[in-house]
């Protein structure tokens, strides 16, 4: 009973993760809505685009009385905002946001507008969206369900610890090597895909989500060491609530930007006042 106690925590906090991240991280689609004429629109805008095309802005309204333009211009910049017309397809407003190399941003507005009346969308703030290169599904998939496994087994292990189960030794093993695989493998296996770089975080750059997994790395790394030769549970359960707090972290947040005037990839903060 206190395994199945163990398991269904740690699954819990797990999956309570995997919800905040993708609520939080600045690369998932950010949720707007607004009211025309009493009817209520719920959209998305997309803030991540892979591969080598345009990225299109979809928005469904029915109501053909309805039109819509796009603001943007590239970020961080103070260039003049380009305007572009979406395009109506049956019940589809579109329009497409020019292709960048990988890391290249923008923020874009985007403005319905209806007999005259305009409704811009988000309040009128602008969403930032980041392009980047097509990583594989091959590398993609594998990268994401170690990373998560990590998280899980990771929890499962503090958990054991800090009720001193007899096994907590040997989930620490595992969550070590899943970790290890997850996020210094395939880890800059997909930066290399996406970013044109393996490695960005320190010694060589301040990427976040980079130096995130090498300082959970490192805290697992001594907790498997501590616990070779004698039970030291203290480490484990150390090492599960940095990881624990490095999950709680935005995806993304400080990750590699190109710079639009020297066309270098770089560092960039992204406050999360502009992503709200």
């Amino acid at each position: 009973m206190k395994l199945i106690l163990y398991w269904t925590l740690a699954l819990i906090i797990t999956f309570t993760a995997i919800i905040y991240q993708r609520t939080t991280g600045p690369t998932y689609d950010k949720k707007t809505e607004i009211t025309i004429d009493n009817q209520r629109y719920n959209f998305k805008l997309v803030r991540s685009h892979g591969g080598e095309t345009d990225c299109p802005v979809v928005l469904q309204v029915a109501d053909k009385n309805i039109s819509g333009e796009i603001h943007y211009r590239k970020f961080p910049t103070n260039d003049e905002w380009i305007i572009t017309e979406m395009v109506r397809t049956g019940d589809i407003l579109s329009a497409d946001l020019p292709h960048l190399p990988p890391a290249g941003k923008y923020e874009y507005k985007v403005v319905l507008e209806k007999e005259g009346a305009i409704f811009p969308l988000n309040n009128n703030k602008p969403v930032i969206i980041r392009f980047k290169g097509d990583v594989p599904a091959t590398i993609l998939v594998p990268h994401i369900i170690l990373m998560f496994v990590a998280m899980f087994l990771s929890n499962l292990a503090g958990i054991m610890a800090l009720f001193k189960h007899a096994r907590y030794r040997l989930f620490t093993r595992i969550t070590f090597w899943a970790l290890l695989a997850g996020g210094l493998i395939f880890g800059p296996w997909v930066q290399w895909h996406a970013f044109g770089e393996a490695w960005a975080g320190i010694p060589f750059a301040w990427d976040l989500t980079d130096n995130k997994t090498l300082i959970a790395f490192i805290f697992w790394l001594l907790a498997l060491l501590m616990n070779r030769k004698k039970e030291r549970p203290a480490y484990t359960i150390a090492a599960s609530v940095v990881m624990l707090i490095i999950y709680s972290i935005p995806h993304s947040m400080y990750g590699s930007q190109l710079d639009p005037e020297t066309g270098e990839i770089i560092q960039g903060w992204i406050t999360l006042f502009l992503l709200n």
